[in-house]
């Protein structure tokens, strides 16, 4: 089937490339003309595990190609993907501003029926929004259907997600749009794809549901589905600070709690909260929803008041140990909003990096991928790609990012080489025990 992707973003050019890879013939564009020529000159703009893999098998086979021409992309697809981005606005809602825009370029361009599909995060109620933009705009001499497809791609593992997913939520108001979802994503039901994450040999798993909403559904169950892991976050946050007050120890809890199957383990973990372009964007415009409807999601309020209130403790955690800051070398391991992305976006390292630097403190900070976008925004900081360079002559290491290259530091090499040999963790990633007995004052969330 002919696909367009519109958006080369972390989700549109996962979503292109791995369409490609299940032998579809796809077309992705974007407003950012320099993407565009870095794609076509085989260059992958972002980190994204085994991105670039499927790019160039893609490319390889002819299933996809790039354009900056809009237009042509609208005209290539039978079905048209919209994967450009709704930040937040000063309010907290979504900007859909974008996704007005895609729909004039659709209904100027389109010169065929097309099924128009909502990749982006939005809030209900937008493709009946969507849809009437389109009928407008091509002044009721277009054929289109709009249907909502929602994204649960996480950063780091977006490739294993999109070809091993949980469910496929498909919202419609026809079955014949349903039907042509369907096929899109038969390749990902049937498992008919040789799969690029393990080598063609999966493990085994459950099959993927694939779910018929109606279009508000789909658009709620996105924000729903966000919003409740970000409350998993805080809780967990929460039962931390309980934890240091009463002498308990958060992982002990945590773990007790994530074995019962109604709760499970997952996001229950304690540390410098959430951050990316997700979660803080989704609840923000998850609690403006339902406001504009009359319903006080003081739930939500909650989570994101505890979410950003960590970096306080962090910092509060940074001067209790260190006393004065002025002056001091600190060294930042992680920037990154998590680990296997360099997606600094409401990253909390940036945040606390931004607190160090007013405070007069001579930041060296450390990432695998995020070193580049970090400099752009901070370039009085010092930055290293090895950790030990960032730790030499430290008088403190903060762990803002768990990337497995800092889960696996000789923390007995790098003492030798700080001025002061204090940690203070912010993702939890090492046993309090042990640092001690190596020598070292450590500090962490829900532990101490």
């Amino acid at each position: 089937m002919h696909l367009s992707v519109i958006g080369c973003g972390y989700v549109g050019l996962v979503t292109g490339a791995c369409l490609a890879e299940a032998g579809h013939d796809v077309m992705c564009t974007d407003i950012d003309s320099a993407r565009i020529a870095q794609l076509k000159a085989g260059q992958v703009p972002i980190f994204e595990q085994h991105l670039d893999k499927i790019l160039d098998s893609a490319a390889k086979s002819g299933k996809i190609s790039y354009t900056s021409d809009q237009g042509e992309a609208v005209r290539f697809g039978e079905a048209i993907f919209i994967c450009v981005g709704t930040p937040p606005r000063s309010d907290g809602s979504a900007d859909l501003s974008a996704i007005d825009h895609v729909a004039q370029q659709i209904a100027a361009e389109a010169r065929s029926p097309k099924l128009v599909v909502e990749k982006s995060t939005v809030p209900a109620r937008t493709g009946i929004e969507l849809q009437r933009a389109l009928s407008a705009y091509s002044q009721g001499n277009g054929r289109f259907r709009v249907a909502s497809n929602p994204e649960f791609l996480r950063e780091g593992t977006a490739v294993e997600d999109f070809f091993h997913p949980d469910r496929i939520v498909v919202g419609v108001e026809d079955s014949a749009a349903a039907e042509q979802l369907r096929e899109i994503y038969r390749p990902i039901l049937e498992h008919n794809f040789t799969c690029p994450v393990h080598n063609g040999k999966c493990p085994d798993t459950h099959k993927a549901e694939f779910l018929v909403t109606t279009i508000s559904s789909a658009e709620l169950i996105k924000h729903a589905s966000n919003s409740f892991l970000a409350l998993k976050i805080s809780y967990a946050n929460t039962v931390a600070d309980l934890c240091e007050k009463l002498g308990a120890n958060v992982e002990e809890v945590t773990h007790a709690m994530g074995l019962d199957r109604r709760i499970g383990t997952q996001f229950l973990k304690a540390g410098l909260g959430f951050g990316g372009f997700c979660f803080p964007k989704d609840i923000q415009a998850f609690i403006s929803l339902a406001s504009t409807v009359g319903v006080d999601f003081e739930i939500l309020k909650a989570a994101e008041r505890v979410n950003k209130q960590r970096i306080d403790r962090f910092i509060e955690k940074i001067n209790k140990a260190l006393w004065v800051v002025k002056g001091k070398r600190i060294a930042l391991l992680g920037l990154a909003f998590k680990a296997c992305t360099d997606d600094i976006r409401f990253a909390p390292a940036l945040d606390v990096m931004k607190r160090l630097l007013d405070e007069g403190v001579e930041v060296h900070a450390c990432d695998p991928e995020a070193l580049e976008k970090a400099k752009r925004q901070f370039p009085h900081a010092h930055y290293h790609e090895d950790p030990y360079k960032a730790l030499e002559g430290a008088h403190a290491a903060l762990v803002c990012t768990e990337w497995d290259l800092y889960k696996k530091i000789d923390w007995e090499r790098a003492g030798k080489v700080m001025a002061r040999k204090l940690v203070i963790d912010g993702r939890n990633l090492y046993s309090p025990a042990k640092m001690k007995a190596l020598g070292f004052e450590y500090a962490s969330f829900g532990r101490d």
